[in-house]
């Protein structure tokens, strides 16, 4: 099974990705956890590449395809061998956001990026898409807080691009409903996880012997979880 998060930066998305790998590991599933960009020798170069600063000319087709370069590795390299051996992937970040952030935040052509995020991926689509939804005025306090040296960074594009992000999400939440669920991203981490791990165990069955009656896996209670407030 193939799962993804997406959101705006400090959406808490990481944190989720988190608590759900954990939770999966406890019911008995082999779980592999992943980050776009990333998590190959090659996918890591190109991250920091990204994410680093002094490129400041970089221009958006340029950005969009080293995205779309890293996940095509990341896709051959790593997810689909997961899959075939019977793992749950998840991943925070996939082609969602491309399409949201270079496409309806960077105004790129829609047509163009779909054609390229079919090439990177081997027109792999996820089974799960969860999207942690949270105004950019929600997610700038929670920076404020938690990533005070990247706030510069991430207000770099203002209010107004985050919220065509977030509009592009949920064009895509409405355009494929049956793998998209948008969760309210407003609400305390544990009330979050609990509305995804419910999701998640209508679609993945899990070992009964290691969950309760309640749904919760069996000694591990979401209230003694350490739950961080903020997640990238």
């Amino acid at each position: 099974m193939f799962i993804t998060f997406e959101g705006i930066d400090c959406c808490g998305k990481s944190t989720q990705v988190r608590l759900l790998a954990e939770q999966l590991e406890q019911s008995g599933r082999e779980v592999l956890r992943l980050r776009e960009p990333g998590n190959t020798r090659l996918s890591e170069h190109i991250r920091e590449i990204l994410l680093d600063k002094e490129f400041s000319e970089m221009n958006e087709r340029t950005e969009l395809l080293l995205f779309a370069a890293s996940r095509a590795q990341l896709v051959g390299e790593v997810i689909l061998p997961a899959l075939d051996h019977d793992k749950v992937v998840i991943c925070d970040r996939f082609y969602d956001s491309t399409v949201a952030y270079q496409g309806y935040g960077r105004q790129l052509p829609l047509e163009d990026i779909t054609h390229i995020n079919r090439i990177a991926t081997q027109d792999l689509v996820p089974d799960m898409t969860f999207f942690i939804d949270i105004t950019p005025e929600l997610a700038f306090e929670r920076c404020k807080d938690r990533l005070a040296a990247d706030r510069d960074r991430m207000e770099e594009s203002g209010v107004r691009f985050y919220e065509r992000v977030i509009n592009g999400y949920k064009s895509l939440a409405q355009q494929d409903g049956g793998r998209f669920y948008v969760i309210d991203g407003s609400k305390s981490p544990t009330d979050v996880h609990m509305t995804i791990w419910r999701l998640v165990m209508e679609k993945l069955p899990l070992l009964s012997s290691y969950v309760g009656g309640d749904g919760l896996v069996m000694n591990r209670s979401l209230e003694a979880m350490e739950v961080d407030t903020v997640g990238l």
